[in-house]
């Protein structure tokens, strides 16, 4: 369909936009999260086959990361990581937003116990234990 280069670049389908900017692994994943209500375009709801056009707006959501990107460029074909970031520029206030759940989930994680017991803290447990 139509290249990144393109003046006037006809639109294209919103799950393949994003299967191409490398969102989603595949274009079926890319669909059911549409479906899920997972994807917003323009501050409305979107449906897989939504026309996309430079300037829309994406605000995306996978698991524990909001992403929010504006189209630059259109694209019907995935091709290298490179290639894909050209196609959205994401909101500074995403990008914040981001690096701030990333920081909340590493002190979340350094204050969780390290894993499983050794032998010398199971003995200690055991000894708590039978205390009570």
């Amino acid at each position: 369909m139509a290249s990144p280069e393109s003046s006037s670049p006809a639109p294209i389908r919103a799950d393949v936009w994003l299967w191409a900017a490398r969102f989603f692994k595949t274009r079926s994943l890319a669909k059911q999260a549409i479906d899920g209500g997972k994807i917003d375009l323009n501050d409305g709801s979107c449906k897989p086959a939504k026309a996309v056009h430079v300037g829309d707006v994406f605000r995306i959501s996978r698991g524990e990361e909001r992403l929010e990107v504006e189209v630059l460029a259109l694209s019907d074909k995935r091709g290298p990581a490179s290639a894909a970031q050209a196609l959205y520029r994401e909101s500074e206030a995403s990008i914040a937003a981001r690096d701030a759940a990333k920081a909340q989930r590493k002190l979340v994680g350094a204050m969780a116990p390290p894993g499983r017991p050794d032998k010398q803290a199971r003995r200690e447990l055991r000894r708590l234990k039978d205390f009570m």
